[in-house]
């Protein structure tokens, strides 16, 4: 199994990728919030983007899911700005400050070549959404300098389905959060209408195009799909409504990180349902509902 990325480069139909995406910029639908802003006229939507890539910090990462990170770490390429404003995002610097430098999509392609031949086991995109035209043309400066690992998706999984129809064959692992199983929620602590609705939609076209999270015998990731779950306090991420969707419309061999790290951060001490961590009576009920699901892939923390 080799990427899919580099078929795509051999057959032109990634540069009509690059092409299609350039094209959606003009009046960008990048995401679902559907801004219809020119980027490349610098003009700004929802995520403050313009033309180019911002990038916050690039390096092997070695706290990703084992299945990830490995031994050799992943290849991070953290991207500023976001499509998202939740609340409690621990990363808000980055993701709503805007915190990072803006590169060229000939440096980028030069970050992903040298975690690769730093040793990384892929290049592991961190939210890249509204990024995707630039990062499909950073990989047609990279291929040729011998860019051959699998390309990780890890988004907030708000995503338009037409951008992920553009990715298809491209990306080989995506690894998106499936942060609320309602809108409601979505729309009070993300300022995001219709999270649940989108994100189920998003995360059926990645099965569709990946399938089940494939494992090599030094148990890496090559291909497939691993959804990341937060557990909120005071059931704030509606967690049975997402495991009961995963199990019933995407598969019960669905790798799930069910995480439980979440602490208070950005706007939370204003927010008193979310100003303290989840306990572990918390943690193991969703994770006794997981198993009731008949869900085989669940990856547990330590609470």
């Amino acid at each position: 199994m080799y990427p899919g990325y580099l078929k795509l480069y051999r057959n032109g139909k990634l540069k009509r990728k690059v092409e299609e995406g350039y094209h959606l910029l003009e009046s960008c639908h990048l995401c679902p919030r559907n801004c219809d802003v020119n980027r490349l006229k610098e003009e700004k939507g929802f995520c403050k983007s313009e033309k180019n890539p911002v990038i916050a910090s690039w390096n092997p990462h070695f706290g990703e899911e084992p299945p990830i990170s490995g031994d050799l770490g992943s290849g991070t390429i953290f991207f500023t700005n976001c499509t998202l404003r939740c609340s409690f995002c621990q990363n808000y610097p980055i993701s709503q400050l805007g915190e990072g430098n803006e590169e060229t999509v000939e440096s980028l392609s030069s970050m992903m070549v040298s975690l690769q031949n730093k040793g990384c086991h892929n290049i592991n995109l961190v939210t890249p959404t509204h990024f995707v035209p630039q990062i499909l043309k950073a990989l047609l400066f990279a291929i040729p300098q011998g860019l051959k690992i699998p390309l990780v998706y890890n988004s907030s999984g708000y995503e338009l389905l037409n951008t992920l129809k553009l990715l298809d064959g491209v990306i080989d692992v995506y690894l998106p959060d499936f942060k609320y199983g309602a809108d409601k929620n979505g729309k009070i602590y993300s300022n995001v209408p219709d999270y649940f609705s989108k994100t189920k939609l998003a995360i059926k076209e990645m099965y569709r195009q990946v399938g089940d999270l494939q494992i090599n015998k030094k148990g890496i990731a090559k291909k497939g799909l691993l959804i990341r779950h937060l557990i909120l306090p005071n059931d704030l991420a509606k967690s049975e409504n997402v495991l009961k969707f995963i199990a019933e419309k995407i598969s019960k061999n669905t790798y799930i990180a069910l995480m439980a790290q979440y602490f208070p951060a950005n706007r939370t001490p204003q927010i008193p349902e979310l100003n303290r961590r989840i306990t572990r009576e918390e943690y193991n009920k969703v994770l006794d509902f997981a198993d009731s699901l008949g869900l085989n892939n669940i990856l547990r923390q330590e609470i």
